[in-house]
């Protein structure tokens, strides 16, 4: 991957002179905005809707509603959806791709494996690029990195004026074997960028060997494509950010989160947007995983529960797993497009708030993935949306307080919210409650699958996870998905769960992802020899980004290896002790991988093992905020207690009388019984009956066993 680090240590510095932060995190129903004053300690938040026709105007509406002060914002970070809302709703740029001869038809035969052999309803993906759009030049790289064929400059300048008369707006480069020597493709990006210019056309030139090391063509080339395909957009929206910004007197460092959970700039994020496809995520994980350090607690699940979407992310000994092998769009049916940059862990189904409840073909209820989004959103908003969705469910069951959504900025309407949801219960033959009690049921049902997902399918027993929830409706799928699961703990974090994500923006760390492929056996007589020069030729250029004035130790290292037995095709990543490469640290790796093998496939094999490829980390830690003890003065159970209301949370028990209680005003120390429901102005906590809730000494709060 190309150094994007040339400011590495000055960024830092400017972390370290800072007086506010300030993160902005884009959702698919909500915008939201989290600051700290670092010397004050001071807070702010914001949450407005997402404005997905102009993404600029919610993040400025959630700026202007916090009341910080545009010239006190030190740096700005950002994450959003963006890219991959970009990607999904098809609505990026017309791409040209220039390949190496002979290999024009990569990326339309994809992979010839399925996932399923026996699923008829498998399809395989449509490429970004059509046929009549791929241009070959003569030019060949081995596998080894030697030239076998230089570059015939002609064929690119060529491809480059045929593909722009034909209107395209990016173009992408992926030749054969790039990624053991790029040098054929620096060479074209140049002479691709010198034609656009001349041709007076803004050169939005992707190059495969600038965005992943790894090899896999197809791979390589799906990830290239799809980084062209949102190239413009991405370039237009921060541009235009920015331009925003410094003009209301922001004057600080603006940074976006990455998907591997660390950070860069404005600048390197508009060149290679892809390696922030998963950026809002990314960061709710970095939080829990900060949460998980305040309280000593190293293995957790983090539960984003949003409008859109609900994802979760497995963190054992609270080590973030980030791989390369991510996919766009991938379920039961659809291979999905490869993404080979690194990405945290992250499961995700359509399942959100504003999820439509619907009838399928058989006439069963289903929620999602279809959302009602932030415009028109769900029926209760009054804003011409019709279908039923899970916010809508949450209202007519008592669980959602339709005065004090969005802390009563936004008022719901039950009555509408019942018309949506009657027109589907006189299809099921229910009623009106008992439809909309089925609708939170699938909904919490859907979660739990993400959590099976994360952990069961892949050898974890979910009970020795303790679950953070988070988002607008994390915390109401919660103690659902405990009570399932058997999980003994779920901590629903002090910081407002609505705006989580943006908090976690504040607690990423700078980082930059270093990976070569290069096929070991570790077997072989060279290995120690090929295995410490790799990791030392990677550490090398990770230790290159210090300068200005940056001291040794600044930068932490951490190794990774993707491995596999010998002949196996795919792999495992697995981490790499540090130390000297020895042959007492490469058996340790064995038997890692072993380890890891079995946890994943419940065998492991007698068989020579492989690196296949060398990961290196460079992480440099920045100040973040610290959790506040939460204040005994103005805070008691009575003062919290709002009242009583009805709600519905048992199929058999139906509507029972449930206490509420103001989330700000519960004292630490206090323990209460379900079922309960506790409001803050971001979300909604529910306690079932035979759990109980405990409130810890910095205000988040612990939803165990132990009811009535």
């Amino acid at each position: 991957m190309k150094n994007s680090s040339t400011n590495f240590l000055s960024l830092a510095n400017i972390y370290q002179t800072m007086s506010k932060r300030v993160a902005i995190d884009i959702g698919g129903g909500f915008t939201d905005l989290f600051a700290i004053d670092e010397e004050t300690g001071e807070i702010a938040w914001s949450k407005d809707e997402t404005t997905p026709a102009n993404y600029s105007e919610g993040v400025m509406r959630v700026f202007s509603k916090s009341g910080v002060d545009p010239s006190t914002v030190s740096s700005l970070l950002h994450g959003q959806t963006l890219v991959i809302n970009t990607i999904i709703t098809r609505r990026g740029s017309k791409v040209g791709l220039i390949t190496t001869k002979g290999f024009r038809d990569v990326i339309l035969i994809t992979r010839s494996n399925r996932r399923d052999i026996y699923n008829l309803r498998y399809r395989k993906p449509a490429s970004f690029v059509p046929r009549h759009l791929i241009r070959e030049v003569d030019e060949r790289v081995g596998y080894d990195g030697t030239v076998l064929k230089p570059l015939n400059e002609g064929d690119v300048e060529a491809a480059t004026k045929s593909l722009v008369s034909l209107g395209v707006q990016s173009i992408a480069v992926c030749y054969i074997n790039s990624y053991a020597n790029q040098s054929n493709e620096a060479r074209s990006k140049e002479l691709i960028v010198r034609v656009l210019e001349n041709m007076g056309v803004r050169p939005y030139v992707s190059v495969s060997s600038e965005i992943t090391g790894e090899w896999r063509e197809y791979e390589r080339t799906s990830t290239t494509v799809l980084n062209a395909y949102v190239h413009p957009q991405m370039d237009n929206y921060l541009r235009n950010l920015e331009e925003i910004l410094r003009r209301k007197g922001v004057r600080g460092e603006l940074f976006m989160m990455l998907s591997s959970g660390g950070v860069s700039t404005f600048r390197y994020a508009a060149d290679y947007p892809i390696l922030s496809i998963e950026s809002g995520p990314a960061a709710g994980v970095v939080g829990a995983i900060t949460i998980g350090e305040l309280l000593g607690i190293k293995n957790i699940i983090a539960l984003d529960g949003g409008s859109t979407t609900t994802k979760a992310s497995l963190v054992e000994e609270l080590m973030p797993r980030v791989l390369t092998d991510y996919y766009v769009e991938r379920d039961q049916f659809n291979a999905g497009y490869p993404v080979k940059v690194p990405v945290i862990d992250i499961v995700e189904v359509g399942n959100g708030g504003g999820s439509i409840a619907w009838i399928d073909e058989t006439g069963s209820m289903r929620v999602g993935p279809a959302s009602a989004g932030a415009d028109p959103g769900p029926a209760c908003y009054g804003r011409g949306g019709q279908k039923p969705t899970l916010t809508d469910a949450y209202l007519i069951t008592g669980i959602i307080n339709p005065n004090y959504f969005l802390g009563g900025a936004l008022r719901l309407d039950i009555h509408l919210a019942k018309k949506a949801m009657g027109e589907l219960a006189e299809r099921l033959d229910m009623t009106v409650d008992e439809t909309a009690f089925g609708v939170v049921r699938l909904g919490n049902d859907n979660a739990s699958q993400v959590i099976r997902r994360i952990s069961i399918e892949r050898g974890y027993d979910p009970r020795d996870f303790t679950i953070v929830a988070f988002g607008g409706s994390g915390p109401m799928f919660a103690s659902f998905i405990a009570e399932e699961l058997e999980v003994g703990n779920v901590i629903i974090p002090s910081i407002p769960p609505g705006v989580f994500s943006a908090w976690g923006l504040l607690m990423t760390d700078l980082r930059h992802d270093f990976v070569k492929t290069s096929v070991t056996r570790l077997d072989h007589p060279q290995a120690i020899e090929r295995v410490a020069n790799t990791y030392s030729e990677l550490e090398v250029r990770a230790r290159g980004i210090q300068h200005n004035g940056g001291k040794k130790g600044d930068i932490v290292l951490a190794r990774y290896a993707d491995m596999r037995y010998y002949g196996q095709e795919h792999v495992l990543k697995v981490g790499v002790p540090n130390g000297e490469v020895d042959r007492q640290l490469i058996e340790e790796l064995e038997r890692r991988f072993h380890e890891n093998h079995y946890k994943y496939y419940s065998f492991k094999l007698d068989s020579p093992i492989e690196i296949v490829n060398y990961h290196v980390v460079a992480l440099l830690k920045v100040r973040k905020p610290i959790l506040k003890l939460l204040p005994r003065e103005d805070t008691s159970v009575s003062k919290a207690f709002k009242g009583e209301r009805e709600a519905y949370l048992d199929a058999k028990r139906g509507w029972v009388r449930v206490e509420v209680y103001e989330r700000g005003r519960l004292p630490p120390g206090a323990t209460l019984k379900g079922p309960m429901i506790v409001e803050d102005p971001t979300s909604t906590a529910i306690v079932l009956p035979g759990q109980k809730i405990s409130v810890d000494q910095y205000g988040n709060l612990h939803v165990r066993k132990g009811g009535e």
